[in-house]
């Protein structure tokens, strides 16, 4: 591990020429990875010095006497405080993410004040609530005062009452509108993601005018890529893009040379749909408007990229059943409870499945190599119907699904299970009437397990491609859960497909 250290100072030293640079800047995607495993070093030295201190105490001193801070332990602290120091936000919120409770104490007690409402707003929203609860009141106003007025909006549905209160009366009355704003806006909407630190210049501006005013602004805002063009009222009429300041004459004039195309977006518009339009035209950022046109802020790239991360995160705990994020290091019971819904769901369905099963005993007291087969029956059907529900899913957070086309999906669905069900059904029946062959019910064995599969494979489409849409079109997540209905419908439908056409054949 020192060698390890070694090289982390050296490329500390070599890529970062100063602290605040270091801090603002990320360095690779694998900068959270190594700074986690040289955190989890650092504490687990830290947890050992504990331990000599604690054995190295005097017998008569008792068991509950508080041990001396020693000297190693004090050092081991500061190196990994130093440590923190070195680390982005975001990837100080990846340490924490990935640390139990205790240690999880430790380091966000050691991270520095002026860093906390940065850090709280990378972290997901359960460990959030965890670092809130360990903070009093004036921790929390003097954490969230660092913020910008949208940053607060963002954090404001985790915050006590009393302490948004604070906050806000220390606010200009010009961010006390725009936390107004931003906390107004429904969730999921294209307010929630805009920031208001949106630069617009007149028209009538020169290219020199413009710079002089950028040049009087303490920095530009994160993200920028253009400059907003208004008219005398304030209409939004073009952008000007920053390559195009830059490499023309300082005397031409702004609405020359600006961009007259403008994707525009409105404060209520779908987040998702505004995503979609960053990727489909690789914008890195694009201007929001109110009704009469006039520029209210905007949104960047980076609050694209992490509802995009946001949404699939969402998408992989809703296709297992889970209601919401989970603390990684959450508490038994808590973590139990958040798995509950679909695990009664999931004991319900398999007791159907076993009173499907239980139907038809007496078929497979007569050819018990039914009950070795029909498993395989369920689960291609399973298997073929979640990449079918993965597809739909896919393209319904992107708008491809309509009422035009959705019927033309289905046919599309269903014959290529159809297809499917032929082709590896064949297979499967002539597998089974091999292992079988022997017996006098070998033909109709492998018979049985090709048309199941045709059939199963055509219910498990169905199903993949309606619970997506109905949920959808009822405005529910369309992951919800998918999975376990999904498995639910060709597990029993498999069954009872597979026993019931055995029922007929074997009579």
């Amino acid at each position: 591990m020192a060698d390890q250290d070694a090289d982390f100072r050296a490329e500390q030293a070599e890529e970062r020429p100063d602290e605040a640079l270091a801090i603002a800047q990320p360095r690779d995607p694998e900068q959270a990875s190594r700074a986690l495993a040289a955190v989890q070093e650092l504490l687990r030295r830290h947890d050992l010095a504990l331990d000599v201190a604690a054995r190295q105490r005097p017998a008569e001193a008792g068991e509950h006497a508080e041990v001396p801070e020693a000297p190693q332990e004090r050092q081991l602290l500061d190196d990994l405080r130093a440590r923190l120091d070195e680390l982005h936000p975001a990837d100080v919120a990846f340490v924490l993410e990935a640390l139990p409770f205790e240690q999880r104490m430790i380091v966000w007690d050691l991270v520095k004040a002026e860093r906390d409402g940065e850090i709280l707003l990378e972290v997901s929203e359960s460990v959030r609530e965890s670092l809130i609860r360990s903070m009093d009141r004036e921790e929390l106003v003097d954490a969230v005062e660092t913020l910008d007025a949208d940053e607060i909006a963002e954090l404001a549905p985790d915050l006590p009452t009393d302490v948004v209160e604070e906050v806000r009366r220390g606010l200009s009355q010009e961010e006390r509108e725009q936390l107004r704003a931003s906390m107004s806006f429904p969730e999921g909407s294209v307010g929630e993601l805009m920031d208001f630190e949106a630069i617009t210049v007149q028209r009538g501006y020169t290219l020199d005018m413009v710079l002089r005013e950028l040049r009087g602004l303490e920095e530009l805002p994160d993200h920028t890529d253009q400059v907003y063009v208004v008219d005398e009222r304030g209409e939004l009429v073009g952008a000007l893009p920053l390559d195009r300041l830059l490499i023309n004459q300082p005397e031409v004039l702004v609405e020359d040379v600006m961009r007259r195309d403008l994707l525009t977006l409105q404060p209520l518009e779908d987040a998702s749909e505004a995503a979609h339009a960053f990727e489909r035209y690789d914008l890195v950022s694009a201007p929001v408007v109110d009704p009469r046109n006039r520029v209210i802020g905007r949104v960047t790239v980076a609050e694209v990229l992490d509802l995009i991360r946001e949404e699939g995160e969402s998408e992989v705990l809703a296709k297992a059943g889970l209601r919401e994020e989970e603390d990684l290091f959450a508490g038994v019971w808590a973590s139990a409870k958040n798995r509950w819904l679909w695990l009664a769901l999931n004991l319900c369905t398999a007791f159907f499945a076993s009173r499907v099963i239980s139907a038809f005993d007496g078929t497979i007291e007569r050819v018990v190599a039914l009950a070795t087969l029909m498993p395989i029956v369920a689960g291609i059907a399973g298997n073929s119907g979640n990449q079918t529900m993965t597809l739909i899913i896919r393209s319904l957070a992107l708008g491809q699904v309509t009422t035009a086309n959705a019927r033309r999906l289905l046919l599309k669905e269903l014959a290529i299970a159809a297809l499917n069900g032929l082709v590896w059904g064949g297979v499967a029946g002539l597998v089974a009437w091999l292992l079988y062959r022997e017996t006098p019910y070998g033909v109709l064995l492998g018979l049985t397990m090709t048309m199941a599969m045709v059939l199963n494979l055509l219910v498990g489409a169905l199903i993949a491609l309606a619970v997506p849409m109905v949920l959808e079109r009822f405005g529910r997540d369309p992951a919800i859960g998918s999975s376990v209905l999904l498995t639910f419908s060709t597990d029993s439908m498999g069954f009872l497909i597979f026993l019931g056409l055995a029922t007929l054949l074997f009579r």
